[in-house]
């Protein structure tokens, strides 16, 4: 299966859709963007970005995690983990736990760190102006400006009302749509700024939602940049039904953690 990705890789082609194992991202295909897809407070998903990263060997990293301004600070060579923490003022941030997100950094220690965080303030104004007004590149570039059709907007309410635990008003459902599309647009835009600077290969370091080849950020920077060969990598903590919309996908033992619905009861 490997040798067939890597051929439609060669070729500019999409490649072969495929549960594959952890060793067989030492030998990934080559592509000028890879997107590597996480549960974010699972440290194994962070094991495998990590091991993904160092054989990719990036000339760039791009973080979900990082507003564009915290990534420009980033001083070379690399500071120690507790640090960078500090520098970033990570335990402020409402994401997991920094020591697993260090060991990526440190996998491609060279590599231009990009940033591509939707600032909270930006987000909640996405609610009343629309998610175009506040994208840092050309919206309609990357689809921003095209209102989706209605099936389409349906679903994708319906799954943030499931991703919610069915907690949220349903007149907030449009607004949460919108908010998943620019911050989708603002990966795939940071992606390609990174790319265009540095020549590539750009590895980014996101939710495996936001790694969807077919609605997430992949889908935007196909649209935005078509030349650009992509791979998306989703990781799950349960065994798939079907195909997920993603080149290639690992399957691993969910993470302890509280029920994520008890907040919102």
């Amino acid at each position: 299966m490997i040798l067939r990705i890597l051929c439609a890789a060669t070729l500019g082609l999409p490649a072969v859709a495929a549960e594959i194992p952890a060793d067989d991202l030492d030998r990934l295909p080559p592509a000028d963007v890879v997107f590597l897809g996480e549960v974010h407070d699972n440290p194994l998903h962070h094991t495998h970005q990590t091991r993904a990263t160092e054989a990719l060997a990036p000339a760039a990293l791009v973080f979900e995690m990082l507003t564009r301004e915290q990534a420009a600070n980033i001083p070379v060579p690399l500071p120690d983990q507790d640090e960078l923490a500090a520098m970033l003022d990570w335990d402020s941030s409402g994401w997991p736990d920094f020591a697993m997100y260090y060991p990526i950094f440190a996998a491609a220690p060279d590599a231009a760190i990009y940033g591509a965080a939707l600032p909270r303030d930006a987000a909640r104004a996405a609610l009343q102006d629309g998610p175009e007004a506040h994208f840092p590149g050309d919206p309609a570039r990357f689809g921003l400006t095209d209102p989706l059709a209605p099936d389409d907007q349906s679903a994708r309410e319906a799954h943030q009302a499931r991703a919610h635990c069915d907690a949220l008003p349903e007149h907030l459902l449009p607004g949460m749509v919108a908010i998943q599309r620019l911050r989708d647009a603002t990966l795939a835009e940071a992606a390609l700024r990174a790319y265009r600077d540095t020549g590539g290969p750009v590895v980014v370091i996101t939710g495996t939602e936001h790694a969807r080849t077919d609605i997430g950020a992949p889908a935007k920077l196909a649209r935005a940049a078509p030349d650009i060969v992509q791979l998306s990598i989703g990781q799950f903590e349960f065994a798939q039904d079907t195909a997920p919309p993603h080149d290639l996908w690992l399957v691993t033992d969910p993470h302890p953690r509280p029920d994520p619905c008890a907040a919102f009861r």
